[in-house]
């Protein structure tokens, strides 16, 4: 498959067969996707705690559920939380002096990373925000003072792959000039 196949193949996948486990191996190569990607002054701004035993991931898919979002999260054999760290010295002065928060862009990034790296082993996943942060820290030991920005769900999906609907290219994209 090329990337642009692979691009096409990654949806946001929200149903997952509970009953087939992730391969440690396919998750080891998802995160070793994670773990090269690209970060403003190689600050690698980011931690990730992988959770895999199903009586854990049940209670963090429901904290992801909690809020009356992202139901499906309960079934998720995987949870790949990712926390902010923090940035070296010269990403964090580059965000001040361009005033841009250099650290949410390299986050944003390595999630991207780790759904492609999820659709080329042949697995589902979805990036979600939108959880009870506080409820996941206490659950997986993340410390108070740090940030959890994504919970990224990983299984076997149980769902046909939908057609993309995109914006048009000419509305997206223009050359030169706005």
């Amino acid at each position: 498959m090329n990337f642009l196949e692979l691009v096409a193949a990654r949806q946001s996948d929200r149903a997952y067969d509970n009953s087939r486990p992730v391969e440690p191996e396919k998750l080891e190569r998802i995160l070793e996707a994670a773990r090269l990607a690209p970060s403003a002054c190689n600050a690698q701004p980011w931690r990730f705690v992988v959770v895999t035993d199903a009586g854990l991931a049940a209670r963090v898919g429901k904290a992801t559920a909690s809020l009356g979002m992202n139901k499906f999260a309960r079934q998720a054999p995987v949870h790949i939380l990712v926390v902010e760290e923090s940035a070296n010295i010269t990403s964090m002065l580059g965000a001040k002096i361009k005033q841009k928060y250099f650290p949410l862009m390299d986050i944003g990034i390595v999630a991207a990373h780790i759904a492609l790296a999820a659709q080329s082993e042949g697995l589902g996943s979805c990036i979600l925000g939108w959880f009870d942060e506080k409820t996941i820290k206490e659950l997986t030991g993340i410390p108070a003072g740090k940030r959890l920005l994504l919970d990224i769900t990983i299984g076997y999906s149980t769902k046909e792959k939908r057609p993309k609907a995109r914006k048009a290219m000419e509305k997206v994209v223009s050359y030169n000039r706005y």
